[in-house]
């Protein structure tokens, strides 16, 4: 989850699985974005959604999918260093509970590899 109106650097990509070039703006992004077009279960793509009517802002859902049973499914992706950041926390609650009520129960966490440092 990202603000609506963020500014900084993106990647553009076309997936097959998506109408159009996709902005991508990290490399968490592209790879999930990449594993998602080669999901047998995946039909389509949506990246960087628009939620609306937010009392805390204007912000986007990083991914929102269609199954192929027609299901949605929403992924957000998050560095695993800021997922202790409490604007991190209540952002993706955010998220979480407008896609509940919306009907989408499908709702995920997409994080980093975890390093040899967090590890120990």
């Amino acid at each position: 989850m990202r603000s609506a109106t963020y500014k900084g650097r993106c990647i553009k990509k076309k997936l097959k699985k998506s109408e159009g070039v996709i902005k991508l703006y990290d490399n968490l992004q592209v790879v999930y974005a990449d594993i998602l077009d080669s999901d047998p279960n995946i039909s389509q793509i949506t990246a960087n959604m628009y939620l609306q009517d937010l009392p805390e802002g204007e912000f986007t859902s990083d991914f929102v999918c269609t199954k192929t049973n027609g299901e949605l499914m929403v992924r957000e992706c998050v560095y695993r260093k800021k997922l202790t950041l409490p604007r991190t926390c209540k952002l993706l609650d955010v998220s979480r509970l407008y896609w509940l009520k919306h009907g989408v129960e499908d709702w995920g966490l997409i994080l980093d590899k975890e390093s040899a440092d967090e590890q120990e």
